[in-house]
């Protein structure tokens, strides 16, 4: 079932945090790298502006009274906002269904697939809401 409540302010605040340094990753670098320098370069944009993250945070996924461990999510931004760093043609459905997955998994209702091989960012960039 759809959860129609507004996204909280500071569940936002981390969002928009994100984003802004991802543009300023994407301005600098623009598009063509391996995911995992913008990844590397994102992080430290992150660090420079102070916002809280984690890297690789590992999470386990309920199924029924089983917790499978092992999955990873590529950034944790202030423990409220999640990260899928891409560098690919294009997003996918795929790309956004492991995004739904892991904020399912979480309980957490914001992340973004950030998408940094587009010749401009704002349409390599998918908000997802649970």
């Amino acid at each position: 079932m759809a959860n129609y409540e507004l996204i909280p302010k500071d569940v936002e605040h981390w969002g928009k945090a994100l984003l802004d340094a991802a543009f300023e990753v994407h301005t600098l670098l623009g598009a063509g790298f391996l995911e995992r320098v913008y990844e590397e370069a994102l992080c430290h944009e992150l660090t420079l502006r102070h916002v809280p993250f984690e890297r690789q945070k590992a999470i386990v996924v309920p199924y029924k009274d089983f917790q499978i461990e092992g999955q990873r999510l590529d950034l944790l931004i202030g423990g409220l906002v999640i990260a899928e760093i891409k560098a690919v043609d294009a997003i996918h459905p795929v790309h956004q269904a492991q995004l739904m997955s892991y904020l399912k998994a979480t309980g957490l209702r914001l992340g973004f697939v950030i998408n940094f091989n587009v010749p401009h960012l704002k349409e390599g960039i998918r908000r997802i809401v649970l």
